[in-house]
């Protein structure tokens, strides 16, 4: 049986479920208890003040505790609010928690998943806005989430909960909902038990003249845009990986291999981007499919703008992904 809910909601029950199933799943971060977003709410109520930890505002000391905490038998669920607060965790993330169990020889899993939201469009300005995932691509060890519904937030943090390597699940604001965040996305979540594997793109619509890979809520601008293409006769397939690293090469160039012409869309910056690493391997391996040059869409090499109306030019979106496409064609 069905019910719908809202992306926030299936990331608070996937949580609360993993929680239940296994007791060494504890939820850590800044103000988890209260849940200034949402997707904590009600579990301390549920599990105690001993499995869902308040902390101080010191993003790196937290990725350290949540890294001991894991390798002492526990799953920590680390809450950093913004991604932009993530940059202050780097050392931890980068030089530690992705190569941890390389470097000792296998010895020791960290099975960390590190909450973090991404986006703009609140006019929050540069600090608390940006899309940062590539920074986090050139990690060994690390595996990068980016759901665009809630059925697949859902699945996908329970895989991450389980997972015994390290995981950074990105949640973009406009598609959490509740709040300031607007109404996010809501879907039809069954009551049964699930998860998703990682690696696993998934073809949002089937087309034949152009292949788009987006991730997060640019899927949603994707598909608007393929719908208004679709009235002047252009038929674009649109794939939504789902997860950065690994990332499904096979979904992603057979659609190539159909449609002769890729373009990328992210909301990250354009420099060094997601978009960067799969023109690259198009380039390096699936050369000979492409009938025109790999078009990425991104945001500038500028800070977020705060004003709303600075920002809505700067972010990427149907607009700019319809002069992308008619740019390939």
């Amino acid at each position: 049986m069905n019910r719908k809910i809202n992306y926030c909601q299936a990331v608070n029950e996937a949580m609360a479920e993993e929680m239940r199933g296994d007791s060494s799943v504890i939820i850590i971060g800044e103000d988890v208890r209260i849940s200034l977003m949402g997707q904590t709410a009600g579990l301390v109520e549920e599990f105690g003040k001993d499995r869902v930890i308040n902390t101080p505002i010191a993003e790196s000391a937290i990725t350290g505790v949540a890294m001991g905490a894991a390798l002492n038998g526990l799953r920590p669920v680390l809450e950093l609010a913004m991604c932009d607060f993530a940059m202050l965790a780097m050392d931890q993330i980068s030089n530690y928690l992705g190569q941890c169990h390389y470097v000792t020889g296998g010895q020791y899993s960290i099975p960390v998943t590190i909450r973090t939201t991404v986006g703009g469009g609140f006019g929050w300005g540069f600090g608390h806005s940006q899309c940062l995932e590539s920074q986090f691509m050139s990690v060994p060890g690390l595996i990068l989430v980016e759901p665009s519904t809630a059925y697949d937030a859902k699945g996908l943090l329970k895989s991450a909960i389980r997972c015994d390597d390290p995981v950074v699940f990105f949640e973009h604001k406009k598609l959490l909902g509740g709040g300031m965040l607007g109404r996010g996305v809501e879907d039809e979540i069954p009551e049964e038990d699930y998860s998703i594997p990682f690696g696993n793109a998934v073809i949002r619509k089937a087309g034949n003249d152009v292949t788009i890979v987006a991730f997060g809520y640019m899927v949603h601008e994707v598909l608007q845009a393929a719908r208004d293409l679709a009235q002047e006769g252009i038929d674009v397939e649109v794939i939504d990986p789902r997860t950065i690293v690994p990332l499904d090469k096979s979904t992603i160039f057979s659609s190539v291999e159909k449609t002769g012409r890729l373009v990328i869309v992210e909301e990250g910056r354009i420099r060094g981007s997601i978009g960067s690493e799969i023109a690259a391997l198009a380039c390096e391996h699936y050369l000979s499919l492409l009938k025109a040059p790999v078009k990425r869409v991104a945001a500038p090499m500028m800070p977020v703008p705060a004003s709303r109306a600075l920002e809505d030019l700067y972010l990427p979106g149907k607009q700019s992904i319809v002069s992308a496409v008619k740019g390939i064609l």
